[in-house]
């Protein structure tokens, strides 16, 4: 069935306002709805002011597909958004990669992120992942890398250009994009399923934990690394986006919210500075009055503005 992307602000408003109410809250909803709730720190015109979203259009959403080989130790599906685009025509794509601590959650919660992303020209692939403590890093990483290589596989039936393909993720799902974006077609987080058909044209994270050893040893980042900092130091290091940073990594747009506590404001702002040491395109989407969760579900400016930031780099 087609259907054209027309979710973003009013039904996010509409949810958080229904949140508000359930918790008390309601007296502020509006004043954390209002557009004066961002701020750019990016150097330079933010890509929103230089080049507007396309005009939303319909797309086709697959049946849900298991991108995983037979082998895998467990089959994980994905959801495929393509769009009506004419037939022979090239189109940037997509990963969609959903957050919950690496633990919990579903691709459902990006579901209105990729059809936005659908809607503006991307074949979006919303995907599961492997979950913590069962599974710890880098087992995830390879999820993703195993999603690129089933991409590739099918980019002639989808119509997808292999060279602009870009990652979409928020919290855990941020780390993990951001995470393959930086982790080389060489090296020791590309081995074995990496290389190559890893390479990610550029990336869109809000709330990202760029850096594992900022964290106090909480159960979230042990379950996941399988160990303190103490006794995994090398692996909090390797599973670090912020520690594998180099020149060659694609561009980023980065959106967090200031009053964030679960990853704190630190991990975006210090990730961005070390971005533009590296010379690298990128910018800071920072949200004014919100938290881990408000800032995904009142998240309708920063992904309006990381989707155009996407666009001028891939160009639907």
């Amino acid at each position: 069935m087609s259907r054209t992307e027309q979710l973003p602000v009013c039904q996010q408003r509409r949810a958080f306002t229904t949140l508000c109410r359930a918790t008390g809250l309601g007296a502020i909803a509006l004043m954390l709805s209002g557009c004066s709730a961002s701020q750019h720190v990016s150097e330079g015109a933010p890509a929103i002011e230089n080049s507007a979203l396309r005009e939303p259009q319909p797309f086709t959403r697959l049946a849900p597909s298991v991108y995983t080989p037979e082998e895998w130790p467990q089959a994980l599906t994905a959801d495929v958004y393509l769009p009506d685009e004419p037939s022979g025509v090239l189109r940037p794509a997509a990963l969609v990669v959903h957050g919950g601590g690496w633990r919990n959650r579903t691709p459902e919660d990006m579901q209105g992120i990729a059809e936005q992303l659908a809607g503006q020209g991307y074949v979006a692939v919303n995907i599961e992942y492997r979950f913590a403590p069962e599974y710890r890093f880098p087992s995830q990483l390879h999820d993703l890398q195993q999603a690129m290589t089933w991409i590739h596989a099918n980019a002639d039936e989808w119509q997808v250009d292999i060279n602009r393909i870009v990652g979409v993720g928020f919290s855990s799902g941020a780390h993990l994009v951001s995470l393959l974006a930086v982790a080389g077609a060489e090296g020791p987080l590309a081995e074995p399923y990496g290389g190559e058909q890893s390479r990610l044209a550029a990336v869109l994270a809000g709330g990202l934990p760029s850096d594992l050893l900022k964290f106090d040893d909480g159960r979230l980042v042990v379950d996941f690394i399988g160990g303190t900092r103490a006794e995994e130091n090398e692996a909090y290091r390797l599973a670090s986006p912020a520690r594998q940073i180099t020149p060659q990594a694609p561009p980023f747009f980065l959106f967090h919210g200031k009053w964030d506590h679960l990853v704190p404001v630190d991990h975006a702002t210090d990730f961005y500075q070390a971005l533009q040491d590296n010379n690298i395109e990128s910018e800071l989407y920072l949200q004014r009055w919100r938290g881990h969760i408000t800032s995904f579900l009142l998240r309708g400016g920063a992904i309006d503005a990381g989707i155009a930031f996407l666009n001028r780099q891939v160009k639907p």
